[in-house]
């Protein structure tokens, strides 16, 4: 199980701040995604393309990077 948790534009589009996720061993940041745009339509697939990964302790953009227990989908923000 992966604890999934969305921030800012993912959370509303996803309509959720978290869940858990059964995906299996070593499944990567690419599997994510794929298994994101199957339950939310493709259209996420767009937004997921620009978001970083906190895997670990990793911030990252490579989906061959293994998934750890909790992955935060982090989207672009903007501020000032």
């Amino acid at each position: 199980m992966v604890e999934v948790r969305y921030f800012a534009a993912i959370a509303d589009a996803v309509g959720k701040d978290a869940e858990s996720l059964d995906l299996p061993p070593g499944a990567t940041v690419a599997d994510l995604r794929t298994r994101l745009a199957a339950t939310y339509g493709p259209d996420l697939d767009k937004m997921l393309a620009v978001c970083a990964y906190l895997v670990g302790d990793e911030l990252t953009r490579d989906t061959t990077v293994s998934l750890t227990p909790r992955v935060d989908v982090l989207p672009p923000f903007a501020g000032g």
